[in-house]
């Protein structure tokens, strides 16, 4: 992605949607329990592989999200909702970026 210059308010809405990102995550992963219950055959694929990026952004332990990919079934992934809206299963803490390089 080529360089580019935001403005501060661009940027202070990119900074705000990267601080509430464990919540979007947490909203969408318990919204696609509730899709994988509804969807066709032909729309699950797409949505297992969602979840299952979103559990890893979450901080799901690999064997867990393995487990729940595995079996494919829904209520087990509710069951992961369940434990990252009662805080066992806390979000990573976000990566800062690097500083950028002082100009000379």
């Amino acid at each position: 992605m080529a360089d580019r210059d935001f403005s501060r308010y661009q940027k202070k809405v990119i900074q705000r949607y990267y601080d509430n990102r464990p919540q979007v995550d947490e909203q969408r992963l318990s919204e696609l329990v509730a899709e994988l219950y509804l969807a066709s055959e032909k729309k699950k694929p797409k949505l297992w592989e969602t979840a299952r990026d979103i559990m890893i952004r979450l901080g799901t332990p690999e064997s867990r999200v393995e487990h729940v990919m595995k079996t494919a079934n829904a209520a087990i992934l509710a069951e992961v909702v369940k434990d990252v809206q009662s805080g066992k299963i806390r979000p990573k803490p976000p990566e800062k970026p690097p500083a950028p390089p002082a100009d000379e």
